[in-house]
């Protein structure tokens, strides 16, 4: 597959290219057969990543478009196809059997089985560990397929340089794209943010925000399993998979901060973090807890703390400061409350933000309408990413910085191979460089 050899975007070409996003998104979309394969009334849908997260994003698919089959499947693994196929099946699944038609020819197995089943779908699912996530929506992007893919958008610099040419990709082709930042869909948190944006607290000037979490799974070693096979199945605690959980869990809170702030790129961000409880080797290279510190060219800042560790205080609120007022944000609870000159209090309905998610990219794939999630995943993964650069370094880092960095932390598409681990070790702030 090609690579992207145009000179590197810089942070004034980002802000340009967001601001004409909108304008690019309305051009015309040519024909709309290509909603329905090829102006049938059956929609083929694919999924590449058969876990947890892809399992219930097919179901979520299909309950969005009752004219969509499940047509291929794609994975690391034969055994996760297989379970998901069992459960799909089952008498008692989540969907009726008929629309599971996955036949044995279109169960693709491998680290690049994105490409086949990208080949025979219509739309196409991806919900593998992110380090996979550009190469995956390059080759939709180029081959011209709708798309759902799971946040984050990727775990290095050169990754997002992918995945925002591939954005240019969607819209001159018009096809759609959506991303996996859940919350944008919840409605509580779509009535709050439209509070902040259309003034309620005054302009926007800071942001506390917290992820503090457990632990999470670990699915152990086989003595079967090459080193490679071990690390992806245990994605989680390897930056170039995951990118630490920074960017793979706490991305969340990141898109929630960049939202409010417009989707506007930081000016900078320093930031700290480390390994304090999760130090055995099973863990692999990633960090147990991080405190971040993001600036605006306003003057504007926002702060993360996440961590995930055992037996430690859980957490995930959110407060904005505006210069007449204060929003407080409890997610999980649909509460959301301003103080200050103009007082507010969310009221509304609560909706499944997974489902929405769905139903609002086959709406558009129906409909014909653009849709384009793209540029806003690569913003805020960014975002996260350079927070994670500052720690792992102990530098300051710019966006231009992260934006145009040359740390490769994925393999060239070519060069996946089980027998072939990931280079990851433990970052140490003062040594490690910055590249």
């Amino acid at each position: 597959m090609a690579r992207d050899l145009r000179p590197q975007p810089s942070r004034r070409d980002f802000l340009r290219a967001s601001s004409t996003a909108a304008a690019a998104a309305a051009l015309p979309l040519g024909v709309a057969e290509a909603a329905f394969g090829g102006g049938g009334d059956t929609l083929k849908i694919g999924l590449v990543g058969c876990g947890g997260r892809g399992s219930g994003a097919v179901v979520q698919a299909l309950r969005a478009e009752p004219r969509a089959v499940l047509w291929s499947l794609g994975d690391a693994f034969a055994d996760r196809i297989d379970n998901l196929l069992a459960m799909l099946e089952d008498e008692e699944g989540p969907v009726e059997r008929s629309r599971i038609q996955v036949a044995p020819e279109r169960r693709h197995v491998g680290l690049k089985s994105h490409q086949p089943v990208t080949d025979e779908v219509d739309v196409v699912l991806f919900a593998t560990p992110p380090g996979f996530r550009p190469m995956q929506i390059e080759y939709a992007a180029e081959v011209g397929r709708h798309v759902f893919a799971e946040k984050p958008a990727a775990t290095d610099g050169p990754g997002i340089r992918r995945v925002l040419a591939a954005a240019e990709e969607f819209d001159r082709k018009g096809k759609c794209f959506a991303h996996g930042f859940c919350w944008r869909a919840y409605e509580p948190w779509r009535a709050a943010i439209r509070e902040i944006h259309d003034g309620r607290m005054g302009p926007l000037r800071a942001a506390y925000v917290t992820y503090l979490a457990g632990p999470l799974w670990h699915r152990g070693r086989k003595p079967e399993w090459t080193e490679l096979e071990y690390q992806v199945r245990n994605w989680l605690y390897f930056t170039p998979l995951s990118g630490d959980h920074l960017v793979e869990q706490a991305v969340h809170s990141v898109d929630k901060v960049m939202w409010a702030m417009g989707d506007r790129p930081p000016k900078h961000v320093t930031a700290q973090g480390g390994r304090q409880v999760r130090t055995d080797p099973k863990y692999g290279n990633v960090y147990d807890h991080f405190d971040v510190v993001w600036e605006w060219d306003d003057g504007a800042v926002a702060t993360l703390q996440c961590r995930q560790m055992e037996g430690t205080l859980g957490e995930n609120l959110d407060h904005f400061v505006g210069a007449t007022g204060r929003m407080d944000a409890d997610g999980w609870a649909a509460n959301f409350v301003v103080d200050g000159d103009f007082p507010w209090r969310y009221e509304g309905p609560r909706n499944d933000m997974y489902q929405t998610e769905h139903d609002e990219l086959f709406a558009a794939i129906r409909e014909g309408r653009p849709l384009n999630q793209a540029r806003q995943m690569a913003t805020s993964t960014l975002a996260a990413i350079m927070g994670r650069m500052s720690a792992y370094t102990g530098q300051r880092v710019t966006w231009d910085m992260a934006l145009q960095s040359k740390e490769e932390l994925v393999p060239t598409d070519d060069a996946w191979d089980l027998d072939q681990p990931l280079h990851c070790e433990v970052a140490m702030p003062g040594r490690t460089r910055f590249l």
